[in-house]
């Protein structure tokens, strides 16, 4: 009697708890669907999208840019597997941004790769010159110090020079005009220099 009342307990229990443990399971397994539709829809949109950016949609219609979509989706060897459901999604999200692939076409970006190399190329180029520039400028400043400590020196040894030469001179005045001791019967004929002047 305790068996059977055990057993009619546990088939309640599994009675309760199966029903929604298969809610569960279905729940898990269509999220997991979905999530696996989803990944394939953005493989399939990311190869439209490339396509289009490459220029080779042509069609301008809503109805037959779709179209031509789906052609090239089911053609491609990746995509093969998938349902049509899931490219024509891909398709019709694809047709939905053919403004933006436009915008952002191959030649396009190309285009402005190129445009920011040349930029940075240039950039490059005036940095270069601008370093042999400071270079240059530095070379003609200590240059110009240089000549600027052999001027002062320069300028030093000529004022010590003409010191010199003006102790000099008036002992050079006084032994011309002392008389020579020899008895000559001859006057000197000194002339007394004036002192320089400053000119004005």
């Amino acid at each position: 009697m305790f068996i059977q009342i055990g057993l009619t307990a546990l088939i309640l229990m599994l009675a309760f708890y199966l029903p929604a443990n298969a809610r569960m399971m279905a729940l898990e397994n269509n999220h997991r669907n979905f999530a696996l539709n989803m990944h394939d829809i953005a493989d399939a949109y990311q190869m439209a999208h490339a396509a289009d950016r490459g220029g080779l949609f042509m069609m301008s219609s809503e109805f037959d840019a779709v179209k031509e979509r789906m052609g090239f989706l089911r053609q491609h060897p990746d995509l093969q597997s998938l349902e049509p459901e899931i490219l024509e999604l891909a398709a019709q999200m694809s047709q939905i941004s053919q403004e933006l692939a436009r915008t952002y076409g191959d030649a396009q970006v190309e285009r402005a790769r190129m445009f920011l190399q040349q930029r940075q190329e240039e950039i490059e180029l005036f940095q270069q010159r601008l370093e042999e520039a400071q270079v240059i400028q530095n070379e003609l400043r200590q240059w110009t110090r240089d000549v600027e400590m052999e001027e002062m020196i320069a300028r030093s040894q000529l004022t010590r020079l003409r010191d010199e030469l003006f102790e000099l001179l008036p002992e050079l005045s006084t032994q011309l005009h002392t008389p020579r001791k020899n008895g000559s019967s001859k006057a000197s004929s000194v002339v007394a220099m004036s002192p320089l002047r400053p000119a004005e």
